[in-house]
Formats: C-alpha cells, sequence, structure tokens
C-alpha cells in the first residue's frame, strides 16, 4: 500500500484491493454454493442434507477463522510503522494457532455431530446424508486454517490479487470434484451430496499447496523469509493474537451461528420448507460476500493507515467503504427482486421448493441491505484493533434482539418460518445502528488525540 492524498486516489487504492478480495471471497464462497446448488441436483434430501451439514460447519468455520483475523491487522499495523522484520514472527504463532484450532474442532465434532443432527428431528436419510458430508469436509479443516493465516498474511500486505489468484485456480478444481464425486462420472462412486464434502476438503489441500510455494517464491513475500527460520511458540504472541481475534471470532460466531439456530428451529417443519429456507439463506450468504469483502478491504486500510498515524486517512476510508457498500446494496436488491424465480431453480427442479424459496428470497432482499451497514463498519473497527463492543453488539443484537424476535413471529403470527427472517433482519439492523455510533466515537477520539500536539505547540 501507499499513502494516498486527494479521495479519488482513495477511492482508487481502495478498489485495487477491494476486487480481488471480492472476488476471492466469492470463490470460496462459491465451493458451498456449488456443494448445495450441485447436490439438489441429485434430490430434495441431498439438497437438505448437504445444507444442514453446512449450516452447521459454516458458523464454527468462519467464527474460528474469525480469532485468525487478527493476523490482518496485526501485519497491517506493523507494515504501516515500518517495523517488517516483525512480520514473520506474528505469522507463524498464528499457524500453531491455526492448527491447534483445527485439530480442536475435529476432535470436538468426533463427539457432538451425531447428538446434533439427532436432536433436529431429521428423516433418516436427510440425517445420514448430512453426516457423512461433516465427516467428509472434516479432512480439509486443517490445511483450510492454515490457508486462512497465509491468506491474512497475504492480503496484509495489500496484495489480495495474489488470494484472488490462488482462489480461481482452487474453484475449477472442486466444481470439476464435485461433479466426479456427486455423479459418479469418469468411474468414480455416486457419492450425492456427501462427494462434495470430499471434493471440497480435496480443493482445501489444493490452494494450500498453492499458497505455500507463492510465498516461499514470489515478491514480496519471499522477501520476509516467512519458512526460512524455526520461530518456537510464544504464548505472549498468542495473547496478542486471542486478545483481538477472539473478539472477533466471537462476533462472527454470533453472527453466522444464528442461523444455525434458525435451522435447528426450522428442523420442525418438512422437508421442503427446510431446503427452501437453506436455499435461500445460502444465497443470501452469497451476496453477503459483496459487503464482507469490502469489511476486510477496509481492516486492510484502515490498519494501515492508523499504524502510520494518519487518522484523518483512515476516516475518508471508512467512509469510501460504506459508501460503495450501501450503493452496491441496491443494486443486488433490485436484482434480486427481479430474478429471484431464476435464482430459486438454480438449486431445484422440485416445484414445491422452487415457490417457496422464492418467497424466502424476498427477505433475504433485506438481509444483505442491513449488511451493507453492520459489516463494513466491523471492518473498519478491526482496523483500529476495536474489537470488543463489536463482540457485544453482535451477542444483542442477534441473540438478545433477533432470535427471540423471530421465535415470537414465528410461533404467534401467520409469518410461521418467515418469522425468523423478519427476526434476523431486526437483529441486523440493529446491530448496525451501534456499530454506526460506536465508530464515529472511535474516530472522533482519534482525531482529538492526533490534534493535541498542534494545539499545545
Amino acid at each position: 500500500m501507499q499513502q494516498t492524498f486527494s479521495t479519488s486516489q482513495k477511492v482508487k487504492q481502495f478498489v485495487f484491493i477491494l476486487f480481488p478480495i471480492l472476488v476471492t471471497q466469492f470463490g470460496m464462497f462459491s465451493m458451498t454454493f456449488f456443494d448445495t446448488m450441485m447436490s439438489g441436483r441429485v434430490s430434495a434430501d441431498d439438497l437438505a442434507g448437504v445444507a444442514i451439514g453446512s449450516s452447521l460447519w459454516v458458523p464454527v468455520f468462519t467464527g474460528l477463522s474469525g480469532i485468525l483475523m487478527s493476523i490482518t491487522p496485526i501485519v497491517a499495523q506493523l507494515v504501516g510503522a515500518n517495523q517488517k522484520k516483525k512480520v514473520p514472527f506474528s505469522v507463524i504463532q498464528g499457524l500453531y494457532v491455526s492448527i491447534l484450532m483445527a485439530a480442536v474442532i475435529i476432535l470436538i465434532g468426533f463427539f457432538v455431530v451425531s447428538p446434533i443432527l439427532k436432536g433436529m428431528n431429521l428423516e433418516a436419510n436427510v440425517m445420514r446424508i448430512a453426516k457423512q458430508y461433516l465427516v467428509a469436509l472434516s479432512f480439509g479443516i486443517i490445511p483450510l486454517f492454515i490457508y486462512t493465516v497465509l491468506r491474512n498474511f497475504i492480503d496484509a500486505l495489500g496484495q489480495t490479487r495474489t488470494s484472488m489468484l490462488i482462489t480461481i485456480l482452487g474453484l475449477p478444481i472442486n466444481v470439476a470434484l464435485n461433479y466426479v464425486l456427486i455423479f459418479g462420472k469418469l468411474g468414480f462412486p455416486h457419492l450425492g451430496g456427501v462427494g462434495s464434502g470430499y471434493a471440497t476438503a480435496i480443493t482445501y489441500w489444493c490452494i494450500l499447496v498453492i499458497s505455500i510455494f507463492i510465498i516461499h517464491k514470489k515478491e514480496p513475500f519471499s522477501s520476509f523469509g516467512l519458512f526460512k527460520k524455526f520461530h518456537r511458540i510464544s504464548f505472549s504472541a498468542w495473547k496478542e493474537i486471542l486478545k483481538i481475534g477472539l473478539p472477533i471470532g466471537f462476533s462472527v460466531f454470533f453472527e453466522t451461528s444464528i442461523f444455525s439456530a434458525v435451522t435447528l428451529f426450522m428442523s420442525s417443519y418438512n422437508t421442503i420448507t427446510i431446503a427452501s429456507h437453506q436455499a435461500a439463506i445460502n444465497f443470501a450468504s452469497f451476496l453477503y460476500m459483496i459487503p464482507l469483502s469490502i469489511s476486510m478491504a477496509l481492516t486492510i486500510v484502515v490498519g494501515f493507515e492508523a499504524g502510520a498515524k494518519r487518522n484523518q486517512d483512515a476516516r475518508s476510508y471508512s467512509r469510501i467503504g460504506i459508501t460503495i457498500a450501501v450503493g452496491m446494496a441496491f443494486v443486488c436488491a433490485g436484482l434480486l427482486f427481479t430474478l429471484r424465480e431464476s435464482v430459486a431453480s438454480l438449486y431445484t427442479k422440485d416445484a414445491d421448493v422452487l415457490v417457496l424459496t422464492s418467497h424466502f428470497l424476498i427477505y433475504a432482499i433485506f438481509f444483505q441491505l442491513s449488511d451493507a451497514l453492520q459489516a463494513p463498519i466491523q471492518g473498519a473497527l478491526r482496523g483500529y484493533k476495536d474489537v470488543n463492543v463489536t463482540f457485544l453488539m453482535s451477542l444483542v443484537s442477534y441473540w438478545v434482539i433477533g432470535l427471540p424476535l423471530g421465535i415470537v413471529l414465528a410461533k404467534y403470527t401467520d409469518l410461521q418460518a418467515f418469522g425468523y427472517w423478519v427476526g434476523l433482519i431486526a437483529g441486523l439492523a440493529a446491530g448496525a445502528t451501534g456499530l454506526a455510533y460506536r465508530l464515529i466515537k472511535i474516530q472522533k477520539k482519534q482525531l482529538l488525540e492526533e490534534n493535541k500536539p498542534s494545539r499545545t505547540a
């Protein structure tokens, strides 16, 4: 990254960093998207099973990877403060943390997956597919977590196009493996939805190998000598990573796990309702990649400017990112409302599922409008390393406001299953309001501190 001066330069710099992140996020999410969509072409049971398996896995991964997102502001601020020699040590410690987390989640999953699925009162075949999908996916957890740290290192240097390249290389591998394993092509067994889990796990190993090669061989990454020196485990470094990362991780977990909680409540409805709800949630999550990418870009640019003590520039980047997110949200809202039936047809051929999914997608419009505010604001706050209030806001907005309201609306009004969506939308709106207030407060404080020396001079 370079220092920018005019607003047009900032917009150009921000878009330069944002676009590859956007492509990367769409690419990473497309693996789950294609898992769900291609499995739906087999049967409604495969669609429901893979969707439920994904709904249990995604909040776990995003929550834990949220902890690893602390590497981005740590590295960005070190680079901004011209302390590059400290970067390899911090990244390697992040790798140690990622391997430990991956091992723990595999161990815990071995004991808890079956009881959770049994508690959902699913049809037997749907439960079998969901469980076997998660078992298959578990073979890729360790490489995925390691890659997450390496990607955060790459992005923190502003080299987001490299992450994009890695993902672009990985996506066709995933789709090809899905094709042969789900449908039993080229002599491979017909595994149905379960095959998508194995396909994704293999893909995670592939993108890890690619990323290690690039970091070791290509500039500017090779100049850091990331793998040239052995670094002992440092619990003080782990403390810094976790101090920033745990609030981020819990914040992300509270946000994503709410959808899994709703899925648990949705299990009281029939398979058609579950499949329709999960298809709509899957596409809403796909659209969420836009504000999420803007959020990640803001963490990089705000972290860099904050590290260099250029608080006015950090504030300008925040405004640019939020403005772009809101503008994109309105464009997507119009397209989704117009094309919702076409979108639903991507997931299923079943007429009943098709109609109900189209109805759920109307509510998805309001989801992404609220996301357009709260996600970028979270990213800016992470750039400032201000993460604790974000964590508390996520807890309150989703679990104190969103879910209880959704339960009441679903059980005691004619909205029924749609009531959960209305509750979640209300939670998102509340979270966006609280985070906006926090960001304004932080930025005012930073500017006051920046101006103190000039007043005393």
